[in-house]
């Protein structure tokens, strides 16, 4: 290899609305990979804590091998600002990084959907996967096999405040173990209307339909009361477009640069637990510069 590939790969976010597994978005945090010489072992340098693997046992290198099992040890270096464990996707972009790096490395000439063939296969779903390869909104099917997706972009002043909850939420359920007939049709008119509304630019219907409560438990304000003040508090800024992420770690409001200001003051002053972060919506997905 004469020079190094970095690979820059935008956290994700699932689950918006009912598309539970089907809807995912890509956020600018960034996790950004620099493969550089040629190794007799996979080192894999971060400051990601000790959690994470710093030899073939990093997910990023597992990837790699998975996709091409030929390719030969490098020495890697990662630099990341998408928080771990917090439902921003931040194995999906170790993942989407070896799959860009072994591309790159073996020349295999993947196309964007093998690629999101791959990481569907991996993840199981391709929802993350293909929001971190596409950037902007993805709305996928995955059967197992393959993956069909769509893109459909977010107008350009829309960014999102992300609520961090204190409590990483693993022992919470916050989806219906059974759905009636009732809810079932609920939550399928209102993803039809959701994409719909993406597809067309009607932004207003879309946040509207984002907070279709139908597959949450019945009590989900109680389970997670952020949830209710987050959204109470928006409504009375006449903001919509708050819904939780699927890995129930994060609650997510969509809105201006100013709405949002406005939003994280009052919550400011009710003194939540998490951290609030106000982040741009990513329209580009992963990149690979030094090919």
């Amino acid at each position: 290899m004469d020079k190094k590939i970095i690979i820059r790969v935008p956290a994700t976010s699932t689950g918006i609305g009912a598309g539970i597994n089907s809807i995912g978005i890509s956020f600018g945090l960034y996790y950004t990979v620099i493969v550089e010489e040629e190794m007799q072992r996979w080192q894999v340098n971060h400051a990601l804590g000790d959690d994470v693997p710093n030899d073939e046992n990093n997910i990023i290198v597992q990837t790699i091998l998975k996709v091409d099992p030929t390719i030969k040890p490098h020495q890697l270096t990662v630099m990341s600002d998408v928080p771990i464990g917090r439902g921003l996707g931040s194995s999906t972009t170790a993942i989407v990084a070896g799959i860009k790096i072994a591309n790159a490395l073996g020349e295999l000439d993947l196309s964007l959907d093998d690629e999101i063939n791959i990481g569907s296969k991996i993840e199981g779903h391709a929802d993350g996967v293909a929001s971190a390869l596409l950037g902007d909104i993805t709305v996928s099917y995955f059967n197992g096999e393959m993956a069909t997706t769509v893109k459909t972009q977010i107008p350009e002043v829309i960014n999102a405040l992300v609520y961090l909850t204190k409590d990483d939420g693993s022992d919470k359920a916050i989806y219906k173990n059974q759905v009636s007939s009732v809810d079932a049709v609920k939550a399928s008119s209102a993803t039809n209307v959701l994409v719909a509304s993406l597809m067309s630019n009607e932004w207003t219907k879309a946040t509207e339909m984002m907070e279709n409560d139908a597959i949450y438990t019945d009590n989900i304000y109680e389970v997670v009361p952020e949830l209710e003040t987050i959204r109470k508090q928006a409504h009375e800024l006449g903001i919509y477009g708050t819904f939780l992420n699927q890995s129930h770690r994060c609650v997510i409001t969509f809105g201006t640069e100013s709405e949002l200001n406005q939003l994280r003051d009052r919550l400011n002053i009710g003194k939540l637990d998490g951290v609030m972060r106000l982040i741009k919506v990513d329209h580009s997905g992963a990149t690979v510069r030094g090919e």
